[in-house]
């Protein structure tokens, strides 16, 4: 352990003194935009949605910060999605350089904006636990934060860190599933229809994805041996924690979908 810590270390030095810094730049101003996010959600709400003042003190927290989530989710998927496919940095020809060696000022801001995010979230989830979610969610935002600061420090393997950020595209589908619940919309055509959303899109972004992640880091893996030893090991644990926990999360939206499409069709 002290000398994977001290070859991190090394590896680290080499990087320049500001080869973070926009990260952590973002890191902070992202905590910070998480609670006017939050407040605007509220005062938007109020004004938008009649029923948001007869919630509960609870549900109203929850509701807010599901605004939060939303918003850093827009953010983390799209600017992956052009770090992944529209720009060049990853390109297999364009650079002389390592895929997992390669990394940009807008990665590092993206890297930094997802830790504020997890991390203000995660301290919420912790403050109410567990009205906001249990011991999966919990592990979930500590194994992303791990994951995202080791990626950010050393610029290594930002290519799978930035594939797993994609998956976030489908939180806003979860978000309004919970909203159109609270609302009691549970019966209505959207309501079937961002289901049916939903499991389409965490069949794409969380499961067929995730095979992707593994089949192209093992195509890559003499890049990925090249990682220092924290980095490397934790390549090889946490995606397949996290495709464990996406694929348990699939089975319940496959089973929720299945028993709202069940009542639909015994109503008609």
């Amino acid at each position: 352990m002290c000398f994977c810590l001290s070859n991190f270390c090394t590896k680290q030095t080499k990087m320049g003194k500001d080869s973070s810094l926009k990260g952590f730049v973002s890191f902070f101003f992202f905590c910070f935009f998480c609670e006017i996010v939050y407040k605007l959600t509220g005062i938007i709400s109020v004004l938008c949605f009649k029923g948001y003042r007869k919630l509960s003190n609870e549900k109203k927290l929850e509701w807010n910060n599901r605004g939060f989530s939303t918003f850093h989710a827009f953010i983390a998927s799209t600017a992956s999605l052009y770090l992944l496919l529209l720009s060049d940095l990853f390109s297999e020809d364009y650079y002389d350089e390592l895929i997992i060696n390669r990394t940009s000022s807008l990665s590092k801001t993206v890297l930094g904006i997802s830790i504020g995010y997890f991390l203000s979230d995660l301290a919420m989830i912790l403050w109410l636990y567990p009205a906001l979610g249990g011991l999966e969610y919990v592990l979930h935002h500590g194994l992303s934060m791990f994951s995202i600061f080791l990626a950010l420090v050393s610029g290594k393997a930002q290519i799978y860190i930035l594939m797993v950020l994609f998956t976030e595209i489908t939180t806003p589908f979860v978000n309004l599933r919970w909203y159109l619940d609270v609302a009691g919309l549970k019966s209505s055509n959207i309501y079937i229809c961002n289901g049916v959303a939903l499991f389409l899109g965490w069949l794409v972004a969380r499961i067929l994805l995730f095979i992707y992640f593994f089949v192209h880091m093992a195509i890559h893996f003499d890049q990925v041996k090249e990682i220092f030893p924290l980095g490397f090991y934790s390549l090889l644990v946490v995606p397949p924690m996290l495709a464990i926990m996406n694929v348990f999360w699939f089975w319940k939206i496959a089973k929720g979908l299945i028993r709202t499409l069940s009542k639909t069709r015994h109503s008609r």
